[in-house]
């Protein structure tokens, strides 16, 4: 019912401008909790069905504007604003100006424009709908509190669109803020504004009793400490709240025109643009000059213009934003049958560039299925009484149980012993303290504090130990030897918290952090996460692709560089967060490139190593799943998160993957590197092809008496070329392209073009040759015949450079095209071929071909195929590179 509502409603509402965020959020922080439930009909017991049905039809689904895909008459109008569009309509409508009499050059022009356009619309929108079908796939969701249909309460997960004002939502660290709420109460909780403010200090909450001063003065709205902003997320903590505002009502909603938009263009599309202009300037002289040199040599300033304009539809490469969408498109399919959803397309692209993958350990590398391997004392012995201790902390926390935790509660049995207590108070986790404490009170008139927690930090908040049933002073002498116990420990691959305990008579205050002091330590618990079997074969496979993995965790140093040694990663250079903290950026530089495992890192640490590696010019991939990765996941250019991850871990990444595996992060690679490459192949042949073009027509137009080919002619060819070239985004690139990371070098497109385009003018010149001493067509009497076997070769050896410019191999006997480029190209080859000896090759002013030209076409374009052959090994020993 709840669903169907959404649906229904999400178009009505959403239209009408959104309420001022200050004044929901300010009168509603001024309340007491009793008034605000009131005044939102709503209690601490949740709201009905039909409390929630009515709230959605009034106000609409959570959701606040973001970049949706627009409505499709919108894709297909954007579909024109590309430059060579613009230049082909332009040129249509100054032919038809020039002779309105003669359609048919207007008419190709058109049939070029609608598939370009056509086709790029179609694959774009399809691409945005995928997307979006794949974006479902992930989603979020928070925890509140409803009544059941038999009228009593339950503590369930909805998805956050379907949130409304009055619903009673549980936060707890790792959470990001669903909707705009106004705190019922609040333990210990730091919320993170930075999506709001851009400050990253988290800001301490809570509800208004112990606030309201503070809530009563503040100028800001972000300054209200009884309010949580939906988009911002918890890094610390505990929360009851109630929804005050959704969507379009909420802070974030009312300031969303200003985060919504367009992306920051990355250097992949700068540099696609940068090639476009670039063949735009060199079309703007050519033109010119070609026209200059046909009307001052024929004296037939009509025809050298329509001539003239053909050439700059021939130097246009309408098809490149089609490529582009058609190659980035089809990598995000091929990655979603691998389980990987990519959010945004670009990220693609960015895969194939990636040479430094930084990743968390748990999960990546292991298996992420800790098991409780040991429960020990403080001597290293089997200990009942720290497992029954780790117990009762991990039982009765009410905030995001780790796995460490569920690995404990697996010991079922102590679940009697467990039913004595009851919760009275807890202190949470957080990434600084690296531990958590629950308050316990067991019928015996004490309140029984049980802490549980990294080993450096836990023994620095114990002042006892037990030691057979008796607590006796922590010494440091006694600090040294059970660091010296956990780290062996850790050398065999164990994970090791510290359990410590402290009874105390009940105050009937609220504990706190200052309550994590004078506990007695008794005893360890080992946790084990073995390597995966994949993964030192993942990271063998991404290291011979050129991409170099470093190990960012926030885990113990001595477990992190087992598991590394085990997966086959160089742990001879390892640090920790603490010691890069004093680093300056130069510092800080040499340390990331040459460690390989940094251990105990903190968000902002894992950030900074991240930023480090960008600046010394990589391409830098981060794969997380936490909190306390969010800030590393947007500072990377490519931010991996999986789908069990954190809110904010999700929304911080481009891409989702469904399971947690390096080798699907291998395939992404794999396939960033075929998208990228067969983009770059698009873009060479057509620079390469129109430079030739324009050198071949520049020659023929100073020594011929008549045009080398007809206006509609150079259409037709430039058409059939056009369409040869539409399954580009389907080839295959070969193996030793794709084992090392491709970046964009747009001085490479440049030097290429005038490598290779005069390749194809120096056979061009031959077959003016050919026709013009061999076949006698010398005279305007014989241009018919002259411009058909110009024709033909220029379209086979166009065609055929899509063949010897798609590899560095030797095409055809080292390297076949995939099955649809050569199926089209060899359709197209065939019907340009038949084209002067059928009707519509008459009509455009060609005529029948005698047998023996074609043999000497077949000599020069095998001439031609070997010369290529010749330059591209020259060009690879000069340059290096191909593509």
């Amino acid at each position: 019912m709840i669903r169907k509502t959404l649906q229904n409603t999400a178009k009505a509402v959403g239209k009408a401008a959104a309420v001022p965020a200050r004044v929901v959020a300010a009168e509603q922080a001024l309340r007491g909790n009793d008034e605000l439930l009131a005044a939102l009909s709503t209690s601490t017991a949740g709201l009905d069905e039909a409390q929630i049905t009515e709230r959605l039809h009034r106000d609409g689904p959570n959701e606040v504007a973001h970049e949706k895909p627009p409505h499709w008459s919108r894709q297909l109008l954007r579909a024109f604003k590309n430059p060579f569009i613009v230049v082909l309509l332009v040129l249509a409508g100054v032919q038809l100006g020039t002779d309105s009499s003669d359609l048919a050059g207007p008419l190709i022009i058109g049939a070029m424009v609608s598939i370009s356009v056509l086709l790029s619309f179609i694959q774009e929108y399809r691409s945005s709908r995928a997307a979006e079908k794949l974006k479902a796939m992930v989603r979020n969701t928070a925890t509140v509190t409803r009544r059941a249909s038999d009228g009593h309460s339950e503590r369930i997960e909805v998805p956050v669109a379907e949130l409304v004002a009055g619903d009673i939502v549980h936060l707890g660290a790792g959470d990001m803020v669903p909707a705009d709420l106004r705190l019922l109460s609040a333990k210990d909780l730091f919320i993170s504004q930075a999506i709001l403010t851009g400050e990253s200090l988290p800001v301490e909450k809570a509800a208004p009793s112990a606030h309201g001063m503070v809530v009563a003065e503040a100028a800001n709205p972000l300054d209200l400490s009884s309010v949580c902003y939906m988009g911002t997320n918890v890094i610390s903590g505990t929360a009851t709240a109630a929804v005050v505002a959704t969507g379009a009502r909420s802070y974030l909603g009312s300031i969303a025109h200003t985060l919504s938009g367009e992306r920051v263009q990355t250097s992949f599309d700068r540099g696609v643009r940068s090639v476009s202009w670039l063949l735009i300037r060199f079309m703007a002289v050519m033109v010119p000059v070609v026209f200059l040199i046909n009307g001052l040599d024929k004296h037939d300033w009509l025809q050298a213009f329509l001539f003239a304009l053909s050439v700059a539809v021939g130097l246009t490469p309408e098809m490149l934003p089609l490529i582009v969408t058609a190659n980035l498109a089809k990598g995000a399919l091929a990655m979603s049958k691998r389980k990987v959803v990519v959010k945004r397309l670009n990220a693609i692209q960015n895969f194939g560039a990636m040479d430094v993958l930084c990743t968390d350990k748990t999960g990546t590398l292991t298996l992420d299925r800790i098991v409780l391997e040991r429960h020990l004392d403080l001597d290293g012995e089997a200990s009942g009484e720290a497992l029954e201790f780790g117990y009762l902390n991990s039982r009765f926390q009410t905030g995001l149980k780790n796995l460490m935790d569920k690995a404990v509660l697996a010991h079922r049995n102590l679940e009697p012993m467990a039913a004595r207590f009851q919760l009275v108070d807890e202190i949470p986790f957080d990434f600084q303290r690296r531990r958590m404490s629950v308050v316990l009170s067991g019928g015996d008139g004490q309140h029984l504090l049980v802490c549980k927690g990294a080993v450096e930090e836990m023994l620095a908040i114990c002042t006892a130990a037990r030691q057979d049933g008796i607590d006796v002073p922590l010494t440091d002498a006694r600090r040294a030897e059970i660091r010296a116990m956990t780290r062996h420990l850790n050398e065999d691959g164990l994970r090791v918290l510290v359990v410590a305990v402290k009874r105390e008579n009940p105050s009937g205050r609220t504990y706190g952090l200052a309550d994590e002091a004078g506990l007695t330590a008794i005893g360890c618990l080992a946790f084990l996460d073995p390597p995966k079997d994949s993964a030192a074969t993942a990271i063998a496979a991404l290291r011979q692709h050129g991409v170099a993995v470093k190990v960012v965790t926030g885990d113990n140093e001595a477990v992190t560089r087992k598991i590394c040694r085990e997966v086959g990663l160089d742990v001879s250079h390892s640090v920790q967060g603490r010691d890069i903290d004093a680093l300056d950026e130069a510092a800080l530089d040499g340390v990331v490139a040459r460690t390989t495992v940094f251990a105990k890192m903190s968000p902002l640490q894992k950030a900074r190593v991240v930023e480090a590696l960008q600046r010394q010019g990589h391409t830098v991939g981060f794969l997380g799943d936490g909190i306390n990765d969010a800030p590393a996941l947007r500072a990377a250019d490519v931010g991996i998160s999986v789908d069990s991850a954190t809110d904010i871990a999700k929304e911080s990444a481009d891409i989702i993957l469904l399971e947690k595996n390096l080798m699907v992060l291998e395939e992404g690679v794999l396939e960033g590197r075929v998208t990228f490459g067969n983009i770059i192949k698009y873009i060479k042949m057509t620079a390469s092809s129109n430079f030739g073009n324009v050198f071949s027509v520049l020659v023929a137009s100073a020594f011929l008496p008549f045009l080398p080919l007809l206006p509609l002619q150079v259409l037709v060819l430039n058409l059939l070329y056009d369409i040869s070239q539409l399954t580009i985004p389907f080839d295959r690139m070969d193996e030793e392209y794709l084992t090392k990371p491709r970046k964009w070098d747009a001085s490479d497109i440049g030097r290429f073009m005038i490598w290779i385009g005069p390749v194809s003018s120096i056979f061009d010149v031959t077959t003016f040759l050919l026709l013009w001493h061999v076949f006698g067509a010398n005279s305007a009497a014989h241009q018919s015949f002259f411009q058909s076997g110009w024709f033909i070769e220029s379209l086979l050896t166009q065609t055929l450079v899509v063949h010897m410019i798609r590899t560095r191999r030797i095409p055809f006997l080292q390297s076949v095209a995939s099955a649809p480029v050569l199926a089209l190209t060899g359709a197209i080859i065939t019907i340009g071929l038949a084209v002067p000896f059928v009707a519509f090759g008459t009509k455009i002013g060609m005529v029948p071909l005698p047998t023996a030209y074609f043999g000497w076409v077949a000599l020069t374009v095998l001439t031609y195929c070997a010369l290529t052959q010749l330059v591209k090994l020259l060009y690879i020993r000069r340059y290096g590179r191909w593509l």
